[in-house]
């Protein structure tokens, strides 16, 4: 907790059991719990603890303990990886934000990217500061994942490999194919790669144009990998798709990988 001048026996214990619980986000129902108090009462005590900034409120209901120390405690922020999993969970970190963190981009975004079970009436919310774009995606249709440890909390996100399929799926999670033309590039020259897991999370995908803008980003690039390359043929369907489906329909057709070529991707 935070410098508590003037705080008071009762509240002191209080804190300290919410500080003790081993929780960094807890809603009014959690506090209620942890504290032993009618759900009315947390609620009022939550308020006014972060009125003197012992606590800082994530968003209505939602609250986080401000460390001891805090100069400034009304503008502390926890990890937003750690809101993410607290808020939106059943989810991951993918897309760019996964493409960050395995060091397959160089460029940097300012939001956090999350595949999510759960229905939220926006797919952009800002939370503390930090935005994060959602996306929805069934629990039986999560992608391969890893658990990383941020504090004492366990986060979820896309492996290297399934980032690099999310990304193809969904050029626009990956920030336009330009981006993830240096995702795809980066991906085959790191210790990351793996082809029979790509082609298999590929396959997982059921999502012919995957093939295609993968096929068509390794010719481009020069990537040597003809046996991906062939596989990737093998699989297109007849009907053309667009490269980048975020922007204008429009370009060149690419008879090869059946692909509308509607921006371009350099060597």
């Amino acid at each position: 907790m935070n410098k508590i001048s003037g705080i008071g026996g009762k509240n002191r214990i209080l804190l300290d059991m919410l500080s003790r619980s081993g929780k960094h986000l807890f809603s009014v129902k959690d506090a209620a719990k942890i504290l032993g108090l009618p759900i009315k009462n947390a609620r009022l005590y939550l308020a006014y603890f972060a009125r003197r900034g012992w606590l800082s409120r994530i968003k209505p209901g939602l609250y986080i303990a401000v460390p001891l120390g805090t100069v400034n405690p009304q503008e502390y922020k926890e990890n937003p990886w750690i809101v993410a999993n607290r808020i939106f969970s059943p989810c991951y970190i993918g897309g760019w934000s996964a493409a960050e963190h395995w060091g397959l981009t160089d460029q940097i975004f300012s939001s956090i990217f999350v595949f999510t079970t759960r229905m939220f009436r926006k797919k952009e919310i800002t939370i503390q500061g930090t935005d994060y774009v959602l996306k929805l995606v069934r629990k039986k249709n999560i992608g391969h994942t890893k658990g990383v440890w941020i504090e004492d909390v366990k986060a979820q996100i896309s492996n290297p490999t399934q980032t690099v399929v999310d990304v193809l799926d969904d050029p626009i999670i990956g920030g336009g194919i330009r981006h993830i033309t240096e995702i795809v590039v980066n991906y085959f020259g790191s210790e990351h790669r793996s082809d029979s897991d790509l082609m298999k999370y590929v396959a997982e995908k059921k999502n012919r144009a995957v093939y295609k803008r993968l096929g068509f980003i390794l010719e481009t690039m020069n990537i040597q990998s003809p046996e991906i390359i062939e596989t990737c043929r093998k699989n297109i369907s007849a009907g053309y798709s667009v490269l980048d489906p975020a922007i204008e329909n429009k370009g060149m057709f690419n008879r090869k990988w059946n692909l509308r070529i509607n921006a371009e991707i350099q060597k």
